[in-house]
């Protein structure tokens, strides 16, 4: 625990944003290089490291992933392991969940699964949507042959140390919309001589705002939430001729998500020409509904209850969005949730520091997916 723990600290003092993983993977590679893994295989689809450990038999391939990747976001707290790169901080606990994946490397050399192989892998960019994808497509990633992919995510808020899964979806697809508005400027004493998207905006976003599953008649959760809007230049003297309406859809499946997608475009467009507007489109940082297998499920919550540890069911899927839903819609897999106690700061909260006291937790939940994935 002691060295588990001061990695932690290391990739918590050293984060690196999405795309610029570079450093944090060779702190992971020669951590975990001195486990003698039958295999590292680097920069799949950008800084991504995948280890093999393979077992004495032929088998089922398992892996278990982590994020390489911390937030643009100053850290706040004051201890010494504080990030010392400016403006990044692991303020979703991604530095956590390398060290619980990380920590399986010294029970896997010690402890070869009798078949198949076990695989630790570590992914760049979740934060951004793009990684899962950029791995997933890397014609390296198709080597691996992984059967089953497991991987989980701490939250603030419950119960420290509770496992929290749902069978089916766990956690919302996701989407950023950006309409782009393009008018005429003209003086700003003259404006009926220029083309302004100022209502427009103003009409966007409060038509985006209301736009939800009830508004759809959907049977499901979906929303719109608009979280940026620009309009002209700080200019006195000009009337605006563009425009900026930025906004995340989101719903807990695909399709919904799709549904959503089209209305929110069709309003903007409907609105954009009755101000004789023109506008284009752009999408951003696309996350799809992780959705979890049934038997991955089952595996989850036997291994909770073999272990003693509290263990609850979702009511609902959850609405943040992860991008490991690239690996389950595309093989067997599932994510769980690992309390991080009532009184921690939210994830993305600039005082947010992962709980070091979880990590024995994690790293025990993997080891009994894998005794009764591969040792049966």
């Amino acid at each position: 625990m002691e060295e588990l723990i001061a990695l932690r600290k290391e990739l918590h003092r050293y984060p690196e944003v999405s795309h610029k993983e570079s450093n944090t993977a060779l702190v992971i590679r020669d951590f975990i290089k001195k486990y003698n893994p039958d295999q590292v295989i680097e920069n799949i689809g950008g800084s991504g490291i995948v280890f093999v450990f393979k077992g004495q038999e032929q088998g089922l391939n398992i892996a278990f992933r982590a994020e390489l990747d911390a937030l643009p976001i100053q850290e706040i707290n004051e201890f010494k392991y504080k990030s010392v790169n400016e403006g990044v901080g692991h303020k979703c606990g991604h530095d956590g969940h390398m060290t619980m994946v990380a920590g399986l490397a010294e029970y896997l050399k010690n402890n070869r699964p009798k078949k198949g192989a076990v695989l630790l892998l570590f992914q760049p960019a979740e934060e951004t949507g793009e990684g899962a994808e950029l791995m997933f497509n890397d014609s390296k990633f198709s080597t691996l042959n992984i059967d089953y992919i497991f991987a989980l995510h701490n939250l603030p808020g419950i119960p420290k140390g509770t496992i929290v899964s749902k069978n089916g979806v766990f956690a919302s697809a996701s989407k950023g919309l950006v309409v782009n508005l393009h008018g005429k400027t003209s003086h700003a004493a003259e404006p009926e001589n220029g083309v302004s998207p100022a209502m427009a905006i103003s009409e966007i976003i409060e038509a985006w705002n209301k736009l939800n599953d009830k508004e759809l008649g959907l049977d499901d959760f979906a929303i719109t939430t608009v979280v940026h809007a620009k309009l002209g230049s700080p200019s006195f003297g000009i009337t605006p001729g563009e425009g900026v309406v930025m906004a995340t859809l989101r719903a807990y499946k695909d399709e919904h998500l799709s549904i959503l997608e089209d209305k929110a475009k069709l309003m903007a467009v409907q609105i954009s020409e009755k101000y004789r507007l023109k506008y284009s489109f752009e999408e951003k940082e696309e996350f799809k509904s992780t959705i979890n297998a049934d038997d991955c499920h089952e595996h989850i919550a036997e291994a909770a209850n073999a272990l003693g540890f509290n263990y609850m069911e979702a009511d609902n899927p959850f609405r943040w969005s992860e991008d490991f839903g690239v690996f389950t819609q595309n093989m067997k897999g599932a994510m769980f949730g690992l309390g991080a106690g009532e009184s921690t700061p939210d994830l993305h909260n600039p005082d947010y520091d992962f709980p070091d006291d979880l990590i024995p937790i994690g790293v025990n939940m993997y080891k009994q997916i894998i005794n009764q994935l591969l040792n049966k």
